[in-house]
């Protein structure tokens, strides 16, 4: 078996196609959480806090010197690390929600009593008769 037919199975493989999805899926839900998180969820935490930007937050170590442009600041930014960290726990919680919503439906699945077959109908019943019966003469 060639190599490009291995990876072809690979690639058409159930788990790998549901992985794609999920990463792209994944990636679109990204940009929404982050305009979730700098648009919804900060703005209101900046106006509690006196108007603070959250983004813009940040521990100078070394100052930008504006006469050289060979120095540029050097900064710890944790007001931008604040937001990301936001912006996880969102996801965290969706998810969270999510796979708890899956296995509900799990667990209602598996408690569904399973369907037990009906008795034949009285031409069904006739049928499988007249079938035996072929059976036993031939």
């Amino acid at each position: 078996m060639g190599l490009f037919q291995e990876f072809r199975e690979f690639a058409v493989r159930g788990n790998v196609v549901d992985l794609a999805v999920g990463i792209i899926i994944g990636a679109a839900f990204n940009g929404i959480v982050k305009s979730l998180v700098d648009q919804v969820v900060m703005p209101p935490i900046g106006l509690i806090t006196g108007g603070l930007d959250f983004s813009e937050l940040k521990w100078v170590l070394k100052p930008e010197d504006p006469t050289t442009e060979a120095i540029e600041e050097v900064a710890i930014q944790y007001g931008a690390f604040a937001n990301t960290v936001v912006q996880f726990l969102i996801v965290a919680f969706v998810v969270f929600l999510l796979v708890k919503g899956i296995n509900n439906m799990r667990r209602k699945q598996a408690e569904e009593p399973q369907a037990t077959p009906s008795a034949p109908t009285p031409s069904e019943a006739l049928l499988t008769e007249i079938r035996d019966l072929l059976k036993t003469r031939g």
